[in-house]
């Protein structure tokens, strides 16, 4: 979902089905009309300005605040945004840890919004963007001091190449924070969801499966939390906020097209269901 682009799996035709899933081609003028008729001018933008759009994963910005406020980062560290979608965790990293970051997204769009967005915030000193594939990065082996995932990985079959490729890349002792929707029960999940419109490019797992996954990579388990209830009551406030009025003019729907609506009730019942919930997990590279 909210991700991102988020999400990569390695063959061509799916590559190409998650990117015009999530790419739209008008996206740039959507973000700049909706903040126009909020009565915000787009080219003298605040950091808060964004926020309802921003962040594209359950709960936004007080679920990036919360997830980094488990990383021990300092101005020092240089950290990798795996999925970056308009780059909204990367700018809260820039802006509020003064990190220096490194953004990539498999969406081209995503990656020329973020640079857009950036600029006009005047953090593009600090931010660089890439249009990659996280099961490939361009970047040498031990270049980063640490990571973030936010939604990402529901769109990617290839666990093993996937934890397998951000070990490579982080330096030993860099944490890794991942915040993605997880399997957390039985039964089916309800399509259409945020991140796929049908389970052709969906592959959401277990929290345990994703610590094996990572454990088999070379990364050490700190924490794992299940975020269920705060998933609730993001897509239940958001849900109920529009039933009369319809959405805000500016708003993460955007981003999610004219089914925006059925996504988010769709995701409301298979969280209450059980089925699925998003899952927190903060990892430490080891040394081997």
């Amino acid at each position: 979902m909210p991700g991102s682009s988020r999400g990569w799996v390695g063959v061509g035709s799916l590559e190409n089905a998650i990117t015009q899933h999530y790419g739209s081609g008008d996206l740039l003028a959507r973000i700049d009309a909706g903040l126009k008729f909020s009565g915000v001018d787009p080219a003298r933008l605040t950091f808060e300005d964004l926020a309802p759009v921003d962040e594209f994963h359950i709960g936004g910005r007080k679920a990036t605040q919360h997830a980094l406020s488990r990383m021990p980062l300092n101005a020092l560290d240089h950290v990798l945004d795996i999925g970056c979608g308009l780059g909204g965790a990367a700018r809260y990293l820039a802006s509020e840890l003064c990190c220096r970051v490194t953004g990539i997204d498999l969406t081209p769009e995503f990656v020329h919004v973020a640079r857009i967005l950036t600029a006009r915030l005047g953090l593009s000193a600090s931010l660089d963007f890439k249009t990659a594939n996280a099961l490939a990065m361009p970047f040498e082996d031990k270049t980063f001091d640490a990571a973030t995932s936010f939604h990402v990985a529901m769109n990617i079959a290839d666990r093993d190449r996937l934890y397998a490729e951000v070990a490579r890349i982080l330096r030993p002792g860099a944490m890794l924070c991942i915040y993605d929707v997880m399997k957390t029960g039985p039964g089916d999940i309800v399509y259409p969801a945020p991140w796929a419109e049908t389970a052709e490019i969906s592959h959401v797992i277990s929290p345990l499966e994703t610590q094996e996954y990572l454990r088999q990579a070379g990364f050490e388990i700190i924490e794992t939390e299940n975020r269920r209830d705060f998933a609730l009551q993001f897509f239940r406030r958001r849900i109920a906020g529009t039933e009369n009025d319809g959405p805000p003019p500016f708003g993460i729907h955007l981003l999610l097209g004219e089914t925006w609506r059925e996504k988010f009730e769709t995701t409301l019942q298979n969280t209450e269901a059980g089925c699925i919930a998003p899952v927190q997990i903060i990892a430490r590279r080891t040394s081997s």
